[in-house]
């Protein structure tokens, strides 16, 4: 698996992350909703598992029965489009001398 928040890939002797590991290089919890194969930001709750409890924290450790690690790193697709978003307003406003 891979670390959501830095990238960092994780070999896990084939078991699920239990809920207090955390990554070895910036220490986020590895058993999290951003770091699940069910997370998704558009979906009810962020989670396309229908049976899963709310959790109101997505990148705190969670008791979650149904957390599958993801198959591959996880990116975060909404700072990517903000950023291509300010970059065309910016050039849109930009003035031409």
């Amino acid at each position: 698996m891979f670390c959501y928040s830095c990238g960092t890939e994780i070999k896990l002797a084939s078991r699920r992350p239990a809920r207090g590991d955390t990554c070895p290089k910036c220490a986020a919890y590895l058993h999290c909703c951003r770091n699940c194969r069910f997370y998704d930001e558009k979906a009810h709750h962020q989670c396309r598992e229908p049976q899963a409890e709310f959790v109101p924290d997505k990148a705190m450790g969670n008791f979650c029965d149904y957390f599958e690690a993801a198959p591959q790193r996880v990116t975060d697709k909404s700072a990517a489009r903000a950023a291509e978003a300010r970059k065309k307003l910016e050039e849109l406003f930009k003035k031409n001398p």
